[in-house]
């Protein structure tokens, strides 16, 4: 296979992109063109929000083409389209070489250990003598198999972390949970597995929802996977959300008063230096504060008075 890249203003890389995938490319992806050299940035924006701008001041725009597709054909409907420079030479193309892609990115995703009992797992990973067996009994070692997916939450973010940590040290046995942004639903399958009783997951994303049903599945537990809308009525010992800052401020009557007298609530997806504001969006209903930090976000810990 072969790449076709261009140079590409800012202004212009949008539009570009959308114009190459009409014309028959498979994927467009947008780089730095001064990357590795002192005019190189960063671009990003706050987590879960989009940065301000979608490229950077000078830009390589790498179309992969089917086989059989003429570069220069491609190139000819961006000239056609009004972008005329091309027709000077102001791209080039490159082999892409043979790869077992598969097994490229399944290189990436390596067994992760979090705290002492916890291992999430990928599923080419079930058998692998670095991971120690399964002993789902108190005290052993307890497997997450979690395959990369849609839906957020591969064990790897410093916020699952700490929320599965936590669960680790204080799930009992059978205290109802509800976990509320599941996406994966690693936290509601680690505290089922954990001893939790009755779980339910909730995600605004259909597909999230599937996803934790799908994985539910794969790791043998029982649980209740739903949109926020078939969510009955109802409290619960433990109440875990691990969203971002913005969401949980405006989530803070619903997940509060979700938290039966006695019980817990447990947020993440805070960075340090929201904190302070996102324990005070919930202070009329509980006292938040900081459970653990690590690599720059917290866990928010809260307990209702019984």
């Amino acid at each position: 296979m072969r790449e076709l890249v261009l140079n590409c203003p800012e202004a212009h890389a949008e539009a570009l992109s959308d114009l190459l995938l009409e014309a028959g490319v498979l994927s467009v992806s947008v780089e730095d063109a001064d990357g590795d050299t002192d005019a190189e940035r960063p671009l990003f924006g706050e987590p879960g929000l989009e940065p301000e701008v979608q490229a950077w001041d000078r830009n390589l725009l790498v179309a992969l083409l089917p086989d059989g597709l003429d570069p220069a054909q491609v190139v000819e409907q961006l000239c056609d389209a009004g972008y005329d420079e091309y027709q000077n030479g102001q791209w080039s193309t490159r082999d892409v070489p043979d790869a077992d892609w598969v097994r490229l990115t399944q290189s990436q995703f390596q067994p992760i250990q979090v705290g002492e009992r916890i291992w999430i797992v990928p599923s080419w990973h079930r058998d692998s003598p670095d991971v120690p067996a399964r002993q789902d009994e108190a005290g052993g070692a307890i497997h997450i198999e979690l395959d990369p997916g849609l839906a957020f939450g591969t064990g790897s973010h410093p916020t699952t972390h700490l929320c599965l940590e936590w669960l680790s040290a204080h799930v009992q046995g059978q205290e109802t949970l509800l976990d509320y942004g599941c996406g994966s639903g690693i936290l509601a399958i680690a505290a089922r597995k954990l001893g939790a009783g009755d779980t339910h997951a909730v995600d605004i994303d259909e597909q999230a929802v599937q996803s934790t049903r799908y994985n539910a599945e794969v790791n043998q537990v029982s649980l209740k996977a739903m949109l926020p809308n078939d969510l009955p009525d109802g409290q619960y010992q433990l109440v875990v959300a691990n969203i971002l800052s913005s969401p949980l401020k405006l989530l803070a009557p619903m997940l509060s008063n979700r938290v039966q007298p006695g019980g817990h609530l447990v947020l993440s997806g805070v960075l340090e230096r929201q904190a302070a504001e996102v324990a005070q969006a919930y202070a009329p209903w509980l006292t938040m504060e900081v459970w653990q930090a690590r690599d720059g976000w917290v866990c928010l810990h809260g307990h209702r008075l019984a």
